[in-house]
């Protein structure tokens, strides 16, 4: 006897293991930017500053 297809479900894991590979391809790219960026030397980009917290 063939099982009922439960689509919903189906549909939101086929999105949620998408939405892992994403996450582990951007940590990936994020690292090696981190690394390259240490190789080379250079600094981290500085925070910007909030100007608007002087105004009142």
């Amino acid at each position: 006897m063939a099982r009922k297809p439960n689509y919903p479900f189906e549909r939101m894991e086929r999105e949620r293991q998408k939405a892992a590979k994403l996450a582990e391809k951007a940590r990936a790219k994020a690292e090696q930017r981190e690394r390259a960026r240490a190789e080379s030397g250079g600094a981290p980009p500085a925070e910007p500053d909030d100007h608007d917290a002087d105004r009142d």
